[in-house]
């Protein structure tokens, strides 16, 4: 997917009002979710999203932090300045977005490592 339709994508789903704020939000969603992932799951994605996105998945960090849903919110809340349910939003848009940037497969591994609830954020149904 190339980077204006992704970011069209996440404008529109997010109702941003700027291309900005749309590169803002994906930045924050994106480097929330490295800091939750392994860093090979993080490259992996990186290269299937469009430059300069990639760059948030690409953390000069070592072991993937675990923290549940929340705190995932609560991480893009503080990176954006909104609110927890505005973060919810951000994550549910710009998520949603990359399930349509990467292949099943891919985001089936990706998903098997988080929390059930991290699920909906990619706009599938968690499991169970």
């Amino acid at each position: 997917m190339q980077l204006e339709e992704f970011l069209a994508q996440v404008r529109d789903r997010g109702e941003y009002r700027s291309r900005e704020e749309t590169e803002h939000v994906c930045e924050a969603v994106l480097w929330a979710l490295a800091t939750r992932i392994a860093p090979e799951e993080a490259d992996e994605l990186a290269a299937r999203l469009p430059a300069p996105l990639d760059e948030a998945l690409h953390l000069d960090r070592g072991r993937p932090e675990s923290f549940d849903c929340d705190e995932f919110l609560r991480r893009v809340s503080v990176q954006t300045g909104a609110r927890p349910r505005t973060a919810e939003w951000d994550a549910d848009a710009v998520l949603s977005t990359v399930a349509d940037a990467v292949p099943d497969r891919q985001l089936d591994e990706l998903l098997s490592g988080l929390p059930a609830r991290y699920a909906e954020f990619f706009g599938r149904s968690s499991p169970g």
